[in-house]
């Protein structure tokens, strides 16, 4: 990842990864079974439990990068095919229509709203990858973090109202429009971790 990418950059690839757009249908189906009334509980706490793990990757990633001896170009290189494949998926959803699988008739927690549906493997690498290509600036990526975070959290609240306001139509057309993105920044990331090992 390029050392000279920008907050607003970083803040940028983070909400295209975390996806919320593609994430409603996700949210509503599993919310379908709990109480009206702790919708908005639950959703309010899945997201805090993302952000909070999110922060402790960003924190922590260099050290885990470390401690398991692993190149950021690894690390660079993984991620691209990760995100690369979940940017596939939402090109071409599976057939039963998610991603992520969950229980149904119980209320979620954590997995699969947390964790993956908002903190999913593509954003853990891509903090890695931040924290490592400049550590310095780590402030600047909890900023890029936290707003990404928040636009993520503000379109799964208003979830029920979007689904009904665009319709699923729309909303699949706006996640495989994501998807082509995400296809191509993934590409970008794995070249971008070839040539620094190329480089090394």
């Amino acid at each position: 990842m390029d050392t000279s990418i920008s907050t607003v950059s970083a803040g940028v690839l983070l909400f295209l990864i975390m996806d919320p757009l593609g994430n409603i249908p996700l949210f509503l189906g599993l919310l379908k079974d709990v109480a009206p009334a702790r919708r908005r509980i639950v959703m309010t706490r899945e997201l805090i439990i993302a952000l909070v793990v999110l922060f402790g990757i960003l924190f922590s990633g260099g050290f885990v990068l470390k401690a398991l001896q692993l190149r950021p170009e690894s690390v660079s290189i993984a991620g691209g095919i990760v995100l690369f494949l979940i940017g596939v998926k939402m090109v071409f959803p599976p057939h039963e229509g998610s991603i992520f699988g969950g229980p149904e008739g119980a209320e979620p927690f954590i997995v699969p709203m947390a964790i993956p549906g908002v903190a999913g493997p593509s954003a853990m690498a891509a903090l890695m990858l931040l924290a490592n290509s400049n550590p310095g600036r780590t402030a600047d990526w909890s900023i890029a973090l936290f707003c990404a975070w928040f636009a993520t959290a503000a379109i799964l609240l208003c979830s029920t109202f979007l689904f009904r306001w665009l319709g699923q139509s729309v909303l699949t057309a706006i996640e495989r429009l994501v998807g082509m993105l995400l296809v191509a920044l993934s590409v970008q990331m794995f070249l971008d971790g070839v040539a620094a090992y190329l480089k090394h």
